[in-house]
């Protein structure tokens, strides 16, 4: 039985792998509509989520299988002071694999460790989101037809968002990327990230404030919301959520091939006329979700599709 908690769980061959089946997967849905029948996955989402709770479920779906679970803490016996680790031990009984989402960095991992079934980290915090990653390096792969050889900006967050820390991590294992770090001084990549894993790894990278200064040099553009939910104070938030706003205007400093991601949900970062440039493949990402999604939980369940 194997845990995701990480998207170094995997090794760059694995995750070829699972690339590989998720793009079976979408070239021919129905080879694989059966696939996972009398298989139920449980969700526990203790905080609120659109895109990784759905497609999580949408992929068991597709796959023939069933879904279980709750969509926040207040609807779980979390809000009568159940511990992870019972929660899950309970869940184990019902389901054949879990998809778990936690505002506290390291829950799922707890979860895991007293789990008889497959447990997927759905996001901790501000710490790691394998199956994001997952998603993006699809994306990437799909889109640009490479993982290596690229100058990726990332915009925002980058200080609380757990998309830009797990994507990182990701993708310092492929030859020849450089990284433009793009944020205010207050939400700049943590010293943890910069130091323990660019640093470490001698990987190429530039911290920039101005997306303007950024924009001409760069292959892929991912950009990323504040987090109102990661900060401690109204005041701050405030001061800081419209800080990057890509609009037509700067995507004309941009390169013609220049592709643009974004984890989701957007809240004002990206003007909505941008979504009509070819160059924005973010909701074409959430599709590649579903695939990447029900290509994990064939490979965790160890289902084999001939």
């Amino acid at each position: 039985m194997r845990h995701v908690m990480s998207p170094l769980d995997f090794s760059v061959e694995e995750v070829d792998r699972i690339l590989d089946l998720a793009a079976d997967i979408k070239a021919n849905p129905e080879k694989y509509a059966h696939a996972c029948e009398g298989k139920k996955l449980a969700t526990l989402f203790y905080e609120p989520s659109t895109r990784t709770r759905l497609s999580f479920e949408a992929a068991m779906l597709n796959l023939g299988g069933r879904v279980l679970g709750f969509s926040s803490a207040d609807s779980s016996s979390a809000s009568k002071g159940e511990s992870v680790a019972d929660t899950i031990r309970i869940i184990s009984c019902y389901a054949d694999i879990c998809a778990m989402r936690h505002p506290k960095e390291g829950a799922p991992l707890v979860a895991s460790m007293h789990s008889s079934i497959p447990v997927i980290n759905a996001g901790d915090g501000g710490h790691q989101h394998p199956t994001q990653t997952l998603t993006d390096l699809m994306t990437i792969r799909s889109e640009k037809g490479r993982l290596d050889n690229f100058t990726i900006g990332l915009c925002g967050d980058l200080k609380f968002g757990r998309t830009v820390h797990s994507l990182i991590k990701a993708l310092i294992r492929y030859p020849n990327i450089k990284f433009v770090l793009i944020s205010p001084d207050e939400l700049r990549l943590p010293d943890y990230i910069r130091d323990d894993v660019l640093v470490r790894n001698h990987q190429q990278f530039e911290e920039v404030v101005r997306l303007e200064d950024a924009l001409p040099q760069l292959d892929l553009l991912y950009m990323t919301r504040v987090q109102k939910e990661r900060f401690f104070n109204e005041e701050d938030y405030v001061r800081m959520k419209d800080f990057y706003i890509l609009d037509k205007a700067k995507l004309a400093l941009a390169k013609p091939d220049m592709q643009i991601l974004h984890p989701l949900p957007r809240v004002n970062e990206i003007e909505p006329e941008v979504d009509d440039d070819p160059r924005a493949i973010y909701f074409k990402q959430a599709q590649y979700g579903v695939y990447v999604r029900m290509a994990l939980i064939l490979t965790l369940l160890e289902v084999e599709v001939c």
